[in-house]
């Protein structure tokens, strides 16, 4: 079982920044990957970004230069480090912990970004 909790999120001006972080608790362990998809209205789900617990980033290509994703040492909590925003990243970003075996995927409740001036 996996929990999560996620932080961050707000307005900010185009070419802004923010960083967003995902806590995981619970069967840590047991996670595999973690990261964040965003959901514009009248848009389809989009992964952002995601790492494995190897290490192994993923990004949507919309955000690659632009947006950084990290995990701590317990790899239990994730962060995106979000640059040079812009207002088609406006969103709501929700954080999600994957799991092995029959836990599977855990959601945060989401948090909205706007970028907008």
């Amino acid at each position: 079982q996996v929990q999560i909790v996620q932080s961050g999120g707000g307005l900010v001006r185009p070419g802004g920044s923010l960083r967003l972080s995902c806590a995981a608790s619970g069967s840590t362990s047991t996670i595999h990957t973690m990261g964040w998809y965003r959901l514009t209205p009248g848009k389809l789900r989009e992964v952002v970004a995601d790492i494995t617990s190897g290490g192994r980033r993923n990004y949507a290509d919309s955000v690659k230069g632009r947006f950084t994703i990290s995990r701590d040492n317990a790899q239990n909590t994730v962060y995106l480090q979000m640059n040079n925003l812009k207002p088609e990243d406006t969103a709501v970003y929700a954080c999600h912990a994957d799991s092995h075996g029959p836990t599977g995927r855990a959601w945060g409740e989401g948090t909205q970004i706007t970028v907008s001036s």
